[in-house]
């Protein structure tokens, strides 16, 4: 019984990778459309003062403005949502294959091949490089320096 709870359990959490809920209230939980999009009357038409148009026309302007731009909004987001996507989810699911199949392999393969070149590049600076800086080193030691001031 236990077992064909855990069985079901997995199932579960595996489709809700797939199938998760989505929240309908707060539709930008991670906040990237921030400010972007917060476009309203007042960002865009505004009139100084001295120079003012009929209150109804005002008044007009901005219910035209904003039903508008709902509108416009839900109509373009209708027809052209789904279709983008599925591009989008084609484009990252293209990007995702190439990070997995051929970007990592490729870093893991270079770092392999790489890692013989290094033992063999360390091992010429050993050999050649540590006597040179050693004797110069000990060139170098005997060196003193004094500072007197003069008066």
């Amino acid at each position: 019984m236990a077992e064909e709870q855990t069985v079901l359990e997995e199932r579960i959490i595996i489709k809700d990778q797939h199938t998760k809920e989505i929240d309908l209230v707060n539709r930008d939980p991670k906040r990237i459309n921030e400010d972007v999009v917060k476009v309203d009357f007042e960002d865009v038409i505004a009139e100084p003062v001295g120079t003012y148009s009929f209150d109804g026309v005002w008044k007009t302007s901005y219910t035209t403005f904003t039903v508008s731009k709902y509108w416009c909004y839900r109509l373009l987001s209708a027809i052209l949502g789904i279709p983008l996507a599925v591009i989008w989810g084609f484009i990252f699911a293209l990007i995702s294959f190439c990070h997995i199949w051929a970007v990592v392999p490729c870093i893991k393969s270079y770092l392999i091949e790489i890692q013989c070149v290094s033992r063999i590049y360390s091992l010429c600076i050993h050999t050649f490089c540590d006597p040179l800086f050693e004797a110069l080193s000990k060139i170098c030691s005997n060196i003193r320096v004094a500072l007197r001031k003069e008066v």
